[in-house]
């Protein structure tokens, strides 16, 4: 099988990107994929028929067919069918993903090398828990390479549970962590942030490509744009979290006690056995300072250096919550029994106090690391002209 694939005198590799059906595992890789496609890649972007019909409902179906050489593909996650606007139940979600895909993935690999309408599949770039794509790329004999998500001590985390569970937790530093990593594989590409590296790239065709499974509400970005600088306060707890109608008030009363502004995404699915509805008299409360939208353009609300007040939900969020609070000093953790007057507390430390100041300090430190590393020459962009170097 040939990599390339000639279209007039252009020959483009063509590349299969396959995300983890969760909105904060779908966002990076679709940046990642458009970087690709801004440097020559014929991409093919698999969904979920699940989260297909998300994006659809979000975007409308002209967004997916606007590129000839950007194309999206679904395969099934073998539950049964569904139109909630939702995040599925990640536990059995996760094992159907791994017991069921395997078969429409192969399906659909063969349907891409079979047409005449794309380029041969020259690569597979899938998430790290999508682990079914590296038989398919074994069996088709076509190159496959693990996007994680993670930070790298979450990910030395998951190699080592075992390990770990019997020795007990040690702290690590990302750069020792990397060496560790490195050791064991040559082929380790760190290249985040993507969102900054993808600033870097001429506007393209792609441009416009989103991934939000969430019709966002753009009104909160000019509500924003009123607010003197530091002054808001943004409330998001992703795309997987739940809690209770207890939890939830707890929240509500703790932001609107604080008297300080704030923008609080409230997904329709987030709170258990309800769309999260407050009373009137809660609106009263925080009219002309507080702002709840269903969702957001996170990335362009969080394109700024911000400290950060945590509450770890699963996975290795707990260990993203220790290197913020302990070893990066831009974050405090709130406790799990969530309180209305923690929650104030901790938001009046965070935008009034000393704390806080030192915080905002140091994640304007983290901004500037960041952007030395994306920008040209940086360890980021370099990664990742390496790695589409060696995936071709």
């Amino acid at each position: 099988m040939s990599a390339f694939y000639s279209m007039g005198s252009i020959t483009k590799p063509h590349a299969v990107f396959v995300p983890y059906p969760a909105q904060g595992h779908v966002n990076p890789l679709m940046q990642l994929a458009k970087l690709l496609h801004s440097r020559g890649f014929y991409v093919t972007f698999v969904n979920t028929e699940f989260n297909h019909r998300r994006l659809v409902r979000s975007k409308g179906s002209g967004f997916l067919t606007s590129l000839s050489d950007f194309r999206f593909e679904t395969i099934s996650d073998g539950l049964p069918p569904s139109d909630r606007d939702a995040t599925q139940d990640i536990w059995v979600l996760s094992d159907s993903v791994q017991k069921n895909c395997l078969g429409p993935f192969k399906e659909l690999l063969a349907k891409l090398n079979g047409s005449s309408e794309s380029p041969p599949v020259s690569c597979i770039v899938s998430d790290g828990s999508m682990s079914f794509t590296i038989k398919a790329a074994k069996e088709f004999g076509i190159p496959e390479a693990q996007f994680w998500t993670t930070s790298a001590c979450g990910f030395m985390a998951y190699l080592h549970f075992r390990e770990l569970i019997e020795g007990g937790i040690v702290p690590f530093k990302e750069h020792e962590v990397l060496q560790a990593i490195a050791a064991k594989s040559t082929n380790l590409y760190t290249i985040g942030p993507l969102s900054l590296l993808e600033k870097l790239t001429p506007l393209s065709r792609n441009h416009y490509l989103r991934s939000s499974l969430w019709k966002e509400d753009s009104k909160c970005l000019e509500w924003l744009d009123k607010r003197q600088a530091n002054s808001v306060l943004f409330v998001s707890y992703g795309s997987i979290t739940v809690m209770t109608d207890q939890l939830f008030e707890e929240f509500a009363w703790g932001l609107a006690n604080s008297n300080h502004p704030f923008l609080w995404v409230v997904r329709p699915d987030m709170v258990m056995g309800n769309p999260g509805i407050l009373p009137g008299e809660y609106y009263k409360e925080i009219e002309g300072r507080g702002l709840i939208v269903n969702w957001c353009p996170q990335d362009q609300v969080l394109s700024h250096p911000s400290p950060v007040i945590c509450w770890p939900f699963f996975d290795e969020q707990p260990t993203n919550c220790l290197y913020l609070c302990n070893q990066w000093g831009i974050g405090m953790e709130i406790s799990n029994d969530v309180k209305r007057d923690e929650v104030t507390t901790l938001v009046k430390m965070m935008m009034e106090g000393d704390v806080g100041k030192e915080m905002k300090l140091k994640a304007l430190e983290w901004k500037k690391k960041a952007e030395e590393a994306t920008n040209v020459g940086g360890s980021s962009y370099n990664n990742l002209n390496k790695f589409i170097s060696d995936i071709l």
